[in-house]
């Protein structure tokens, strides 16, 4: 099963986080299938790739609760 979730970047008290399309096996910083957004939690910014991040959607991909949460500000699931 694949999950969408959030991958830790950046350096020690300035995390930056990219959005990842990754196995449910796989650890936090596993080897991802697809880098689809980025999110920037002190500027409180996102980048997405829309058309990806509803790609894994419709293939059966969950976001988890933070992931989910993001999306909804950004008005994907319209």
């Amino acid at each position: 099963m694949v999950k969408l979730r959030l991958k830790r970047c950046g350096r020690k008290q300035r995390a930056v986080y990219r959005i990842v399309a990754i196995d449910v096996r796989s650890r936090r910083e596993g080897r991802d299938l697809r880098k689809v957004g980025f999110y920037d939690p002190i500027k409180n910014q996102s980048c997405l790739n829309v058309p990806a991040i509803l790609y894994f959607l419709e293939k059966g991909a969950q976001p988890t609760g933070t992931v989910r949460d993001i999306l909804k500000k950004a008005e994907v699931f319209k």
